[in-house]
């Protein structure tokens, strides 16, 4: 089923009522359409899309058997950070240590502070990672299974979010379907960095705003119905925010980047509520939000993410083992002096962290620029061997961190599609996307000028939900709706949707050797780089 024409516009864009020619309709199916179709396959279909895209990524997933790109540090830093608390030193060749099956990888030192391991990233990414190592041990499968289990909920995630916002099983369904067919998300799944887990955050916490926009509007048609008076109700708890603020919040806890989608959701939010309130005619529904939604707003898109973040090193404040726990030390003693000191210490930490980032200029050879990368020019490579055994004269092994060219390229296509709908219509979901991809990719460019940072293409994973979503919304208008005029519109543009998404689904198979880790001859693998930058 197509995109829906219904008229809740974006961001503050009053509703509209129907034409003069078109049917009645009610208030509260103009404020929360109805859902059509099954409730159901409304589930089971994101849910078996979902399982596909969990078999791809569980498959071989110890493959290879080696420590790829930055897995050195965080498959380690989060072995640590589950034995121990917080991350700690190694000895010398600890990598070959662990995958000859050995975990005793951790320095002996002469006191505390020998052994703390200053590390750069919250602690959020490498407890999720750690886990799996509990499960299954420090090996390449245990430190990848959590990713793989992340990446795999987000295409059900994203399958049922977009369902929520079209209003069309089968679209939500090609939403998952397109995400697992993406090659970056793929890879990001099969290995143990940090982006997977930032992007699962961003996308949940996306999720749950969505869904508190159709909760809350369904409390203002409630009481528009029950004859209330005009400056409208308090909207109660709101949990559905809430839920999105602690999600945001382990998003900052993983990478700070996470920090820009809190801002920029957070008044997104606010602007669906006046543009909610407007609807069902409240005067001057912006005074009424900062009256009535702003303060919860406030706590729960604000502090909740600032106390989650805070949390998320308790490993670190309940021992004596971190980076710089004792950097402040008290002359008196008790427990709010510890407390004191304790806090001390931690923000100087944060300080020593932020400094780090703002001066990172270290040239590395798969470096990219943020303009890049939606055109994919500089893709990283996570692994590359020439083993002997393809049965040619020459092999090549590899792991290529790239998105599927088919998605990405008509990604782009669908994200201009989606500043044209937007500046034409206001259409609320235009409007969500491109601020969700914007979060994610303009604040790189600021780095980039400011201060010359080193990027790779993968922080772009938490930019590729929107793109798919823009993408999804694209098919819907394609398809288009129900015209008794035009009979066979629908058809053909169902035919054009379907036949990208194979394509989408061919190029991911094409390019399936070389991001999966599978020996081929390198002819072979020459032909599937896409450009010369990508060797």
């Amino acid at each position: 089923m197509a995109v829906t024409d219904y008229s809740h516009k974006a961001f503050e864009q009053p509703e509209e009522g129907p034409q003069d020619n078109a049917p009645a309709v009610s208030l509260r199916d103009r404020l929360v359409p109805p859902m059509p179709g099954s409730a159901m396959w409304g589930w089971l279909g994101p849910i078996l899309v979902a399982l596909f895209g969990g078999f791809l990524r569980f498959y071989r997933l110890g493959t290879p058997h080696s420590v790829v790109f930055d897995e050195t540090y965080y498959a380690k830093d989060a072995f640590a950070t589950v034995k121990y608390g917080v991350e700690r030193q190694f000895v010398d060749g600890a990598d070959k240590l662990l995958l000859a099956g050995n975990e005793h990888i951790f320095k002996q030192c002469g006191s505390v502070g020998e052994c703390a391991s200053y590390v750069v990233h919250p602690p959020v990414g490498k407890w999720l990672i750690g886990f799996g190592e509990m499960i299954f041990g420090a090996n390449p499968f245990g430190w990848r299974f959590t990713a793989a289990l992340l990446g795999t909920l987000s295409i059900l995630i994203l399958a049922r979010t977009a369902r929520r916002m079209t209003r069309s099983t089968l679209l939500g369904c090609a939403a998952g379907l397109l995400l697992s067919l993406d090659a970056l998300h793929f890879v990001l799944s099969r290995t143990a960095l940090l982006d997977i887990f930032l992007m699962f955050w961003v996308l949940a916490g996306f999720a749950c705003l969505v869904a508190d926009r159709d909760w809350s509007r369904g409390r203002l048609a409630d009481w528009r119905e029950a004859g209330s008076p005009a400056d409208g109700p308090r909207l109660g708890l709101r949990p559905w925010r809430l839920a999105a603020g602690v999600c945001l919040g382990l998003a900052m806890a993983t990478k700070w980047t996470g920090g820009f989608y809190i801002a920029a959701f957070a008044i997104m939010s606010l602007l669906w509520d006046a543009g909610a309130r407007r609807a069902v005619g409240t005067p001057r529904p912006y005074g009424v939000v900062v009256r009535r939604d702003l303060p919860l707003a406030a706590a729960w898109m604000a502090v909740v993410p600032i106390v989650t973040y805070v949390l998320s090193f308790t490993g670190w404040f309940v021992t004596d083992k971190g980076y710089g726990r004792n950097w402040d030390q008290a002359t008196s003693s008790g427990p709010v002096y510890f407390v004191i000191d304790s806090l001390r210490s931690w923000f100087d930490y944060q300080k020593q962290v932020l400094t780090f980032h703002t001066g990172l200029e270290t040239s590395h050879p798969y470096q990219s620029e943020p303009w890049q990368w939606p055109l994919l020019l500089r893709p990283v490579a996570f692994f590359y061997e020439s083993p002997k055994n393809c049965g040619a004269a020459s092999c090549s092994w590899a792991v290529l961190g790239t998105g599927t060219p088919v998605i990405w390229f008509a990604g782009v296509l669908a994200l201009i599609g989606m500043i044209a709908w937007y500046v034409a219509t206001r259409d609320w979901r235009a409007g969500a996307v491109l601020l969700g991809y914007a979060a994610g990719w303009l604040p790189w460019f600021y780095f980039a000028i400011a201060d010359n940072r080193t990027m790779f293409m993968f922080y772009a994973m938490p930019m590729v939900p929107f793109m798919i979503l823009a993408l999804v919304l694209a098919c819907g208008l394609i398809i288009g709706r129900e015209n008794p005029a035009q009979p066979n519109r629908r058809v053909t543009g169902t035919a054009v949707v379907g036949a990208f998404v194979l394509l989408a689904l061919v190029n991911f198979g094409w390019l399936y050797p070389v991001i999966a880790a599978e020996s081929i001859p390198y002819d072979s693998w020459h032909a599937r780089m896409l450009f010369d930058s990508w060797i």
